[in-house]
């Protein structure tokens, strides 16, 4: 004879009492104490056949979707639950009571700039007088408080916790990355989003979502199925994915630099004045409001993403003169950031590993002007293999010195990442081939003449390189500045 059953409903409002009343809930089996709440997820990997092992270490409810039973003779009640990753959001949010803290929270997503975005609002907000809280790709942090983050986007209870947390040290605004495999598996579930901000939407993740449509789907979510249903969206409407977006959402803030007259909503177009090494001067129009704007970032992506928060900016309310402080930022970590050292060499790091990024961080160094632009990069292991060549061809099309190598192999070996690099790569003059990113940068940087740059991309802010299964602590600055000052 097994235990009792409940259904979703009002019966599981039993469940969530609880949680409100201190009861933990785990997702892992093998975290399970004696009375616990056991959540078994479906995905990939059903969690259900992890119900035995969680009921072996004393869970007292297991939620679970219909169709699962629990073995004959447990005594643990069975919550039903048409979907148990919405049921987690709903437990978590009870059991931190973060549908009761007054934060507004902002969401980000979209192929490449986010993590920028995020900065740069972050300052935008901060200097405007709100307390602000950041979750995204660097690191999870608050005033006074920073976790190095294992993901952009983490599971749904930590989310709830985070926020939870920040609510207590005082913060007012959380800003997030909200990543497309997130979305897809509902670990933003039970949270209530004010604002949600789409930057663009280009190749990445097919190895996950399939196809392009499958991934802007996910996306899309964060503006028609996560709560509140009234919440502000914010969307570019230079990308083609981005104007599809609009015409779902007609009265939200559109932003780019060619309007596409096509919004029921405000648009803030912008003018890029000058694009030089020296940042940037902007010129914005919304509605009868007209200001410009100086920024130290460089190139024509960056341009995007100043637009990005300051649309986002005038949506929470903030007035034209106040997204002038925007002028005061100096960069992102890993984000075309220059790295200084005693020779005067022009060498970024930047974590593009897309085709879409590559494109962009390559277009702004050749409009600079510079002699010869030198690139070494790589493709991460374990990750859609489809956009390969096509970094490869975006690398081709302005490099004129290519260092091909290693990212994050992860699993795979090296080399055969490199070969489904090469087809890219095929135009190309000067390629150089090193699987030891180390040596490659060396390569890169014994080439460099007076008047070249070089770009190391793909890992950015990252200290770590990921080699079957184990993080090496890695630095692409770090390496450039110990080559050049002749550390072996």
């Amino acid at each position: 004879m097994t235990g009792p059953e409940l259904t979703a409903g009002q019966d599981f409002a039993e469940v969530k009492g609880l949680a409100a009343g201190g009861l933990a809930v785990k997702t892992d089996s093998r975290l399970v104490a004696p009375g616990d709440v056991f959540v078994a997820l479906p995905g990939r990997e059903d969690a259900a056949r992890y119900i035995p092992d969680a009921l072996s270490r004393g869970a007292a409810y297991v939620v679970a979707r219909p169709g699962v039973a629990l073995p004959e003779g447990a005594t643990a009640t069975l919550v039903r639950h048409p979907d148990p990753r919405a049921a987690l959001g709903e437990l978590a949010a009870a059991y931190f009571r973060t549908d009761q803290h007054k934060l507004t929270l902002i969401g980000i997503t979209g192929t490449n700039g986010k993590t920028t975005v995020a900065y740069l609002l972050e300052h935008l907000l901060a200097t405007a007088g709100r307390k602000v809280g950041v979750i995204g790709t660097v690191n999870y942090r608050w005033p006074g408080f920073s976790l190095k983050a294992p993901l952009t986007t983490p599971s749904c209870w930590q989310l709830h916790e985070l926020l939870s947390n920040m609510a207590a040290a005082g913060v007012d605004t959380v800003i997030m990355e909200v990543s497309s495999h997130s979305l897809d598996q509902q670990r933003v579930a039970g949270l209530c989003f004010n604002l949600a901000l789409l930057t663009n939407v280009t190749q990445d993740h097919l190895d996950y979502h399939g196809t392009m449509d499958a991934y802007f789907k996910a996306k899309a979510k964060l503006f028609a199925e996560v709560p509140a249903a009234d919440k502000v969206g914010v969307i570019n409407f230079d990308d083609p994915y981005g104007r599809m977006l609009l015409s779902r959402h007609p009265r939200a803030v559109g932003y780019g630099l060619v309007y596409p007259g096509t919004c029921e909503g405000p648009g803030l177009v912008g003018e890029i004045l000058e694009c030089t090494s020296n940042g940037l001067r902007l010129g914005m129009s919304f509605g009868d409001k007209r200001w410009d704007l100086t920024s130290p970032l460089i190139g024509r992506h960056n341009a995007q993403n100043l637009l990005a928060a300051q649309a986002a900016g005038l949506a929470l309310g903030l007035k034209p003169r106040q997204l002038k402080a925007l002028s005061t930022f100096l960069g992102v970590p890993g984000r075309l950031e220059r790295v200084v050292n005693d020779r005067g060499l022009d060498v970024f790091v930047d974590f593009a590993h897309t085709p879409d990024a590559l494109e962009n961080v390559l277009r702004t160094l050749d409009e600079l002007e510079f002699r010869r632009i030198l690139t070494v990069f790589g493709c991460g292991g374990d990750r859609d293999r489809a956009k390969r060549p096509l970094m490869g061809e975006a690398v081709c099309r302005y490099a004129d010195v290519v260092v091909l190598t290693s990212d994050n192999p992860r699993s795979e070996d090296p080399l055969a990442i490199m070969r489904d690099v090469k087809p890219g790569l095929a135009a190309c003059a000067g390629v150089m081939e090193e699987p030891d990113r180390r040596r490659a940068i060396a390569l890169a940087l014994a080439e460099m003449e007076r008047g070249d740059v070089l770009l190391i991309a793909g890992k950015g802010h990252e200290d770590y390189q990921e080699i079957k299964g184990v993080r090496y602590p890695f630095s692409d600055a770090k390496v450039v500045r110990e080559l050049i000052a002749g550390k072996d």
